[in-house]
């Protein structure tokens, strides 16, 4: 019988992209719905590693199961890699915002910050952990771009800051409803830190680490 790897995250676009990715592998993935866990973990940590970490540890421990976990967001040069930790609790700290909220309130930050000075990007840190809590491996990537000057007419839920971010080099937002198959294979900075990992998840459903 396959492995049997945990995807924990409450995201559903996380968790298609994260399926659509690991479907060479020979893992059976299943998602938190799938093994009726609706607790949640504090986010304490002070950076995206700290959190992914954290929260693969509390699911694995809770499910039995060797646990992918993810934490990462938005870093805009001009206000110094804010919001960083904070981008899902940016606009009101003591809950999760809306995507809505989090695009409009990013367009109100960045007010008169001119053209040359909107450089921004989204990172993302990649935590595999056992069922012992052993970290087996890291991995983090990111993608970069500016952040434009109004927002995209079309998002994908889950995502609010692909709809802000503008990659130059392809003229279209971060959004995979406007780029091509093509592009968000070659762009996707989730499908590139998940590809990093492959060899340390193949290790683990052989059985060698």
């Amino acid at each position: 019988m396959p492995l049997k790897l945990l995807i924990a995250t409450t995201n559903p676009g996380k968790l298609a992209e994260i399926k659509r990715f690991l479907f060479d592998v020979p893992v059976e993935l299943v998602s938190l719905n799938d093994v009726g866990i609706t607790d949640h973990v504090e986010e304490t940590g002070a950076t995206f590693e700290e959190n992914a970490v954290l929260k693969a540890k509390f699911y694995a421990e809770k499910s039995g199961l060797p646990t992918l976990a993810d934490d990462g967001g938005f870093e805009i040069d001009a206000l110094h890699g804010e919001p960083g930790v904070k981008s899902h609790r940016w606009v009101y700290g003591d809950r999760e915002n809306t995507d809505e909220e989090l695009i409009a309130y990013t367009f109100q930050k960045m007010q008169g910050i001119p053209p040359g000075k909107r450089g921004a990007q989204l990172r993302l840190i990649l935590a595999l952990v056992k069922p012992n809590g052993e970290v087996v491996a890291t991995s983090e990537e990111k993608i970069r771009g500016i952040v434009a000057s109004e927002p995209s007419k079309t998002h994908q839920p889950g995502f609010p800051y692909r709809a802000i971010l503008w990659i130059p080099e392809i003229n279209k937002y971060y959004d995979q409803n406007v780029m091509t198959p093509q592009e968000n294979n070659l762009y996707n900075h989730r499908k590139k830190a998940v590809d990093k990992l492959k060899p340390r998840l193949l290790q683990l459903s052989s059985g060698s680490v």
